[in-house]
């Protein structure tokens, strides 16, 4: 009976150990900065009931980039890439009259590029 009474209490010991290493984890610099993330949401616009354009900020620094998704029950395609934009603030949620002249500049501003 002592043989197993040793072992038990060391299982205990490390089951009840897990919920406290994963509170300290949540209060840590490291664990705060992994949940944080390098994507942001920049805008969406709501095609349908189940369909939406959705303009995410992925990356950091030198690195991000703008991905333009479209958003269905089947998947989500990229739809465009573009550098980051400074005129649409975080988290605004653009109609589809700005967001179509926003999406037609861009293009205009893509082709200009490759014209020269």
């Amino acid at each position: 009976m002592n043989s197993i009474l040793g072992p038990l209490m060391a299982f205990i010991a490390v089951i009840a150990m897990i919920p406290v290493a994963l509170w300290l984890l949540k209060r840590t610099p490291m664990g705060t900065a992994a949940s944080q993330g390098t994507m942001r949401m920049v805008a969406q616009l709501a095609l349908a009931p189940n369909q939406r354009v959705v303009t995410v900020e992925v990356g950091s620094g030198d690195e991000r980039r703008w991905l333009v998704l479209g958003v269905t029950p089947g998947g989500i395609n990229t739809l465009h890439s573009m550098p980051p934009q400074a005129d649409v603030p975080a988290q605004h949620t653009v109609g589809a009259l700005p967001f179509a002249a926003w999406l037609a500049k861009s293009r205009a501003g893509k082709g200009d590029e490759h014209a020269g």
